[in-house]
């Protein structure tokens, strides 16, 4: 196992490290980064005021605009000379988000992916096909590291020519799937269309992140493919993917609290959460070089358990992310999650994967659900008594009423990355 004795780490052991590693860490970006020495100076904050873990919680926040703000360099923490890489990120102010690695940062990352891999039963032995984005996201080259380190054999056929997954997946064994969980559901699709059984696949293993998905899409791609599917953890701004992860129980992502302090904070207040209570998860780096985060607001909402989990580890669990403070939609008053719907949606047998949430402004705002029939259900159904069924479940999770479109399959457009599932015409009105 990589790294066992850091994954199996006690809970007393792991208090111990954040402590040493949050002082250092503190003073590093204090000396290092102008941007942390004036916002530290104006809350009347020395790096030598935090004795304790306690004390982390008078530390400023940094969110995702300071790094906007102080793009491209501005908050770095070392000499450019020794940055050895870059990655960013779009955003929809058109100003990137981007994050530097020392050589030390870019070893650390791939242990982190390594401990992963390893985490969720991945053995050297197996054959990983890495079906993420290489170049400026941080997905692709992520989990391409992570594999090398643990000396697996990794094929980078990376995102696209969908064709040639499938040929290679085939024709190489491949026993470990990485992509996004809607790519996933795209191959389930295309397999069926090229006329593969999936039992004539070796897979068994499928690494899934980048975006949030529900516990009844997890269900059906592991249904479908004969697969463990691993939820994963990360953003760009902490390293990439790596931060957290399942183990096969698949009771929470284990964060590597070695690397990570992880806290859960009232989105609206600020006020620090006691663990097992939903909230924003905050993290501070304890060891990066070129970008040291310090109490990074994530807007993603989960609950973080602290229980030591049944395979053995002490590392805190994210208790599956149910989707980000950012992207929660305010639909006449209502506070809704598209991850709400889609746990309904693919939970309807006579519906396939592929739906879109659409939000229209008349007098009111309305909310619109365009979603495929199952291509076996197509011209079989009963359309509007399905409708009605699928208007029916989403109303009385909801409590709001949506008008529901069934699509014949193969209409929405599929993608090969992150699902678009939110189309919001409100601001165009």
């Amino acid at each position: 196992m990589f790294q066992e004795k850091e994954q199996f780490m006690t809970k007393e052991e792991i208090r111990a490290l954040q402590l040493e590693r949050i002082r250092r860490q503190v003073k590093h970006a204090y000396e290092n980064v102008a941007f942390y020495r004036r916002k530290f100076d104006e809350a009347g904050l020395k790096p030598e005021d935090i004795r304790t873990l306690d004390d982390v919680s008078r530390i400023p926040f940094t969110v995702k605009d300071d790094l906007r703000d102080h793009y491209p360099y501005g908050i770095l923490a070392v000499p450019i000379g020794t940055v050895n890489r870059l990655h960013a990120s779009s955003g929809t102010t058109g100003i990137p988000t981007v994050v530097s690695y020392t050589e030390k940062d870019l070893n650390t990352w791939s242990n982190l992916m390594a401990r992963c891999y390893s985490c969720a039963g991945v053995t050297p032995d197996d054959i990983v096909q890495n079906a993420y984005g290489y170049g400026l996201f941080t997905g692709g080259l992520g989990f391409h590291m992570g594999a090398e380190r643990l000396r697996t054999l990794v094929i980078p056929t990376a995102t696209g020519n969908t064709k040639r997954q499938i040929s290679m997946m085939k024709d190489m064994k491949s026993t470990v799937l990485c992509c996004t969980p809607s790519y996933a559901l795209y191959l389930i699709e295309a397999l069926k269309e090229e006329g593969v059984d999936p039992s004539e696949l070796s897979l068994r293993i499928g690494m899934f992140g980048a975006e949030p998905w529900s516990d009844e899409t997890r269900k059906h791609i592991e249904k479908s493919l004969g697969i463990k599917a691993q939820d994963l953890y990360g953003m760009s701004e902490l390293y990439g993917p790596g931060v957290a992860v399942e183990c096969p129980q698949q009771n929470g992502l284990h964060v590597w609290s070695d690397e990570f302090y992880v806290e859960t904070i009232d989105p609206d207040t600020e006020e620090v959460l006691p663990p097992g209570e939903k909230g924003e998860i905050v993290f501070t780096m304890l060891s990066r070089e070129a970008m040291p985060l310090l109490r990074y607001r994530t807007k993603d909402l989960a609950v973080i358990n602290w229980d030591r989990c049944a395979c053995g580890r002490s590392h805190p669990r994210i208790m599956r992310i149910k989707g980000r403070s950012d992207d929660m939609l305010i639909v006449g008053g209502v506070n809704v999650f598209p991850s709400q719907i889609e746990d309904i949606l693919v939970s309807i047998p006579e519906l396939g994967e592929q739906f879109q949430i659409v939000l229209e402004t008349a007098k009111l705002d309305h909310l619109f659900v365009q979603v495929e029939v199952a291509p076996e259900f197509w011209g079989k159904a009963d359309l509007k008594q399905l409708a009605e069924k699928v208007g029916d479940r989403l109303q009385a999770s909801l409590t709001l009423r949506a008008r529901i479109e069934l699509l014949e399959p193969g209409t929405i457009p599929r993608t090969q990355g992150k699902a678009k599932r939110v189309i919001d015409n409100r601001k165009k009105i």
